[in-house]
């Protein structure tokens, strides 16, 4: 077996100016040209089959190795985040209101050394590498995007693998565990309609601020008061929206939110009783309401495969001390590499990337940033992870 964290540190100094670029140039979901024509240059360079657009702007390549045998994909996000970066480092986002703010910057270039290392030593290794660099992860849809455009075709993987930098764990620290990694998502929208008029009236009006301040209240007792302890669940009302003046009822307010569970069951509960108290609390204001699940932006729970994490964590094993590699109680956040984890084996893992210091800001943060040290380690586990599994019974 190549000692892949010798060979990805030689790379350390590409792989933190690929990763820097990336960063001061943010591309949000689907808008990923720029980044995705850097990483199609960079595969061609190595020899590669390549097809771009692939879910509108992913990129897929194709490693052959040494012989017949399977084949694995290994999944990398692209996209950065509607946020304002505050951190004032010299590589900061030139894109106002743009930012690299969930470390998909450091996953690109993590691929492209992964590309350089497993091109290096396809020799040694049999079967075939299925490199996907996937666009708009944030909830925008771009994995059932990419496998709309066949990307778990010709050739169909037997196997898939994902790394997320986690900045809020130590440097080096990797999460490996079957089962349960990461919860289901659910955007939801909501109006209510009352009518409007004049502030000094508000007996001629019904009052959507009103109503919709109590429906707020109400929604977050769902989970407190609806949900057994034993369950997790999470509802969310991230904006509230509505009048003009300050001298105006509103005749409308609206609200998005977001729903994060595991058990479908509870999903439904959470819904249901949704529905529940929209009704009696719209009713008793007079008023109406609507309430929307996106359903196509509906994101399933990340659930890895117990023989896929079992490998992932027998290969990591040669680059990491045990006492790094550990497991923990599944997050709330959401990952759309579960859409192919629904139709591959796999497993999803998390690298510790936290920066010297631990000063900055978590994920989706404007000061967030990631431990650079992370990413050669990063592209040496995901390249032993996909050899390990493609020689395995070898």
């Amino acid at each position: 077996m190549p000692d892949y964290l010798i060979l990805a540190n030689q790379l350390t100094p590409k792989l933190i100016a690929w990763r820097r670029d990336f960063h001061q140039h943010p591309e949000l979901g689907f808008q990923e040209f720029r980044t995705a024509a850097i990483v199609a240059e960079h595969l061609q360079s190595l020899g590669l089959e390549v097809t771009t657009g692939v879910g509108e702007t992913g990129v897929v390549g194709i490693i052959e190795g040494n012989g017949p045998g399977p084949v694995v994909l290994l999944r990398f996000d692209m996209d950065a985040l509607p946020v304002t970066e505050a951190t004032g480092l010299p590589w900061a986002s030139q894109q106002p209101g743009l930012m690299h703010a969930c470390g998909h910057d450091g996953h690109t270039a993590i691929g492209m050394g992964v590309a350089e290392l497993l091109t290096q030593t396809r020799d040694q290794w049999p079967g075939a590498v299925k490199l996907l660099f996937q666009p708009a992860e944030e909830g925008l849809g771009g994995a059932r995007a990419t496998i709309r455009d066949g990307v778990l075709d010709n050739p169909a993987p037997d196997a898939a693998f994902a790394l997320h930098l986690w900045n809020q764990f130590p440097l080096g620290k990797l999460v490996v565990q079957p089962g349960p990694l990461m919860a289901a998502a659910d955007r939801f929208d909501i109006a209510i309609t009352g009518r409007g008029g004049h502030g000094a009236v508000p007996e001629d009006t019904i009052d959507a601020v009103l109503a919709a301040s109590e429906a707020v209240n109400m929604l977050h007792h769902i989970v407190s008061r609806n949900v057994s302890p034993h369950d997790a669940a999470v509802l969310s009302i991230g904006s509230l929206h509505a009048g003009d003046a300050f001298n105006v009822i509103a005749e409308e307010a609206r609200m998005e939110g977001t729903l994060r569970t595991f058990d479908p069951a509870v999903r439904a509960l959470l819904i249901r009783r949704m529905e529940e108290m929209l009704d009696g609390v719209t009713r008793a204001h007079g008023a109406s309401y609507t309430l929307e699940i996106r359903e196509d932006e509906y994101t399933p729970a990340v659930i890895n495969d117990p023989e896929m994490a079992a490998i992932a964590r027998e290969a990591a094993l040669a680059i990491l001390p045990e006492t790094q590699i550990v497991q923990i109680r599944p997050i709330m956040v959401a990952e759309d590499m579960s859409e192919i984890l629904n139709r591959v084996p796999g497993c999803y893992v998390l690298l510790g990337a936290e920066p010297e210091g631990g000063a900055r800001g978590p994920h989706h943060n404007p000061r967030f940033d990631i431990h650079e040290d992370a990413l050669p380690l990063a592209a040496a586990v995901m390249s032993q992870i996909a050899v390990a599994y493609l020689r395995r019974g070898t």
